[in-house]
């Protein structure tokens, strides 16, 4: 058997190379490798708490759910960002598994990043429901075209997955970021709400859509495949046009 075969039948060697920051002691990132016997079932995630566990109970990362809902053990794997709990060894091209944090947000330790400035600009653009008739008695109701028009930006997990990608936030911190864009356009064309105008002008400026570069890797880089760069078009859109009607 080759060397990158595990001792269990049906697992598989890997080679780890994880992107370690420990503030404590100073320094610059480094980068540390571990030898991993991971099942092709196994994801991500089950490879680092393994390392975690049986290795370095120093190893510093963020998950929660572990089902790909909470969104919080975002990270770039093997040079692009997503979601250690949904990625499985299967997946993997060779045998080096390769796990950095994602990009443009300060390093905490190891894997975890401060998500205050991410969160700073989710609720820049008031990421709720403004309506302020007097409540009815029962639902606000809506035709199922009016719920379809935003349907697909209420997937947002908030994992910063999109925003983290864009090179364009990666060089100025000050931009809103595509996730703060997509929660907007949840509510800018919800025919319930009434501050459509706000959040349209909040995103007009050069830290808002304009900053936008159209590269496509906030699209790609969504672990709910939402289609992050057309919402942000629509956006545009209805900052040229002044409308939010479902047929312009």
């Amino acid at each position: 058997m080759a060397d990158t075969m595990a001792a269990d039948a049906g697992t598989r060697r890997l080679t780890v190379r994880i992107k370690r920051y420990d503030p404590e002691q100073g320094g610059e990132p480094r980068w540390q490798e571990f030898q991993v016997d991971a099942h092709p079932m196994d994801r991500v995630l089950d490879v680092l708490l393994s390392i975690k566990w049986n290795q370095d109970e120093a190893l510093g990362l963020r998950r929660s759910c572990a089902h790909g809902v909470c969104g919080s053990d975002a990270m770039r794997i093997n040079g692009k960002n997503g979601l250690a709990c949904k990625l499985l060894v299967n997946t993997l091209q060779g045998d080096v598994l390769t796990v950095e944090p994602i990009l443009g947000l300060p390093v905490i330790k190891d894997l975890i990043v401060d998500m205050k400035p991410f969160f700073d600009h989710y609720k820049s653009v008031m990421p709720y429901l403004v309506n302020d008739d007097p409540p009815p008695t029962t639902e606000r109701l809506q035709s199922p075209e009016e719920r379809a028009r935003f349907d697909e930006t209420t997937k947002c997990i908030l994992c910063a997955c999109c925003t983290t990608a864009c090179p364009p936030f990666w060089g100025n911190e000050k931009y809103v970021g595509p996730a703060a864009i997509v929660n907007a356009h949840r509510f800018i064309f919800d025919s319930r709400d009434q501050a459509a105008a706000e959040r349209l002008e909040i995103l007009n400026d050069g830290e808002g859509v304009w900053r936008c570069r159209t590269v496509f890797n906030c699209t790609s880089a969504c672990p709910r495949d939402i289609h992050v760069t057309k919402a942000i078009q629509e956006v545009k859109h209805a900052m040229l046009t002044g409308s939010t009607s479902l047929n312009d």
